[in-house]
């Protein structure tokens, strides 16, 4: 499913992605521009005093494959990836959210270190994946974004039911 998302093998079940969108993946993998950008929002609201929000918005949000759009999913996931208390596990996501694949791969990348409680929340949360971008609240969404959203739903679903049976006993 990372493939999609530029993180794996350039061609997958028919789908192609571009040589030069596969290097952008990389270049903002290698966080040589999140980093700042992420900590020039965080300075710029916590010096005007501004209550700095869990994560942006904008990457949640952001389905497209432009470069403006893979950094702002990027440097949202470095954020969740970095918030120790994981309190982004109980925010409610959205169909944009799904799509992006950016709250997915936050509980993937975090699954080993997440609690019983968080596990059964992403679970739910993966679970939920095909319905909402199938339903009237995902307008908007192209057919192949939401054939990748419910693909990475699926998968995370299946890992964090993997995790979940091997440390959580119900």
């Amino acid at each position: 499913m990372a493939e999609f998302y530029g993180l794996g093998p350039t061609i997958t079940r028919g789908l192609a992605m571009s040589a030069s969108s596969v290097g952008r993946w990389r270049q903002v993998l290698s966080g040589r521009h999140t980093a700042a950008l992420a900590g020039a929002i965080l300075s710029a609201a916590c010096s005007s005093g501004m209550e700095v929000p869990l994560v942006s918005p904008q990457g949640l949000s952001c389905v497209d494959d432009s470069k403006p759009c893979i950094d702002q999913r990027m440097a949202t996931l470095k954020v969740m990836m970095a918030d120790r208390d994981r309190r982004w596990v109980h925010e409610p996501a959205t169909p944009h959210a799904y799509a992006s694949g950016v709250r997915l791969f936050a509980f993937k990348g975090r699954k080993k270190e997440l609690t019983c409680a968080e596990l059964a929340v992403g679970k739910r949360e993966a679970d939920a994946g095909q319905a909402v971008l199938r339903g009237p609240s995902a307008t908007g969404l192209s057919p192949a974004q939401i054939a990748r959203g419910t693909m990475l739903s699926a998968e995370v679903s299946r890992e964090l039911g993997v995790e979940m049976k091997r440390r959580c006993r119900a």
